[in-house]
């Protein structure tokens, strides 16, 4: 499911998928830096938003549901400019329509990058 998607592109690696907490990696690199050398915001929101939407989809029935996102919100409060990032989601709320998943993203000396909070839409799929 990985292969060809934004997932791919930006090098991010799922290194623990476990029961409402997901745990992925991506590179700092030029795929995921803006133009003045600093960890891309949108890199970090695509991190975020990928760590839920994973951890969602392992808490549904895949035979009769799927998720997407429904909101994303992320605080950027420390800059970052080379390495890895490591990002911790774990679910807030498990709903029957929604759910809401807490992420944060650290550097390697496991110092606060990013803040978000997303909320993911559980939604029936049609026989």
């Amino acid at each position: 499911m990985i292969e060809n998607t934004l997932i791919e592109a930006l090098g991010i690696e799922i290194t623990h998928l476990g029961e409402g907490k997901v745990v992925a990696t991506m590179p700092v690199d030029g795929r995921t830096r803006q133009p003045f050398g600093l960890l891309h915001g949108g890199a970090s929101v695509a991190l975020a938003e990928t760590v839920a939407s994973i951890g969602a989809y392992e808490l549904v029935d895949k035979e009769t549901e799927a998720v997407a996102g429904l909101e994303i919100n992320a605080n950027h409060v420390r800059p970052k400019t080379e390495g890895v990032v490591t990002a911790i989601g774990t679910v807030l709320h498990q709903g029957k329509t929604t759910m809401v998943w807490d992420i944060k993203i650290t550097d390697e000396q496991d110092r606060l990058i990013c803040v978000a909070r997303c909320t993911m839409a559980v939604m029936k799929l049609k026989k």
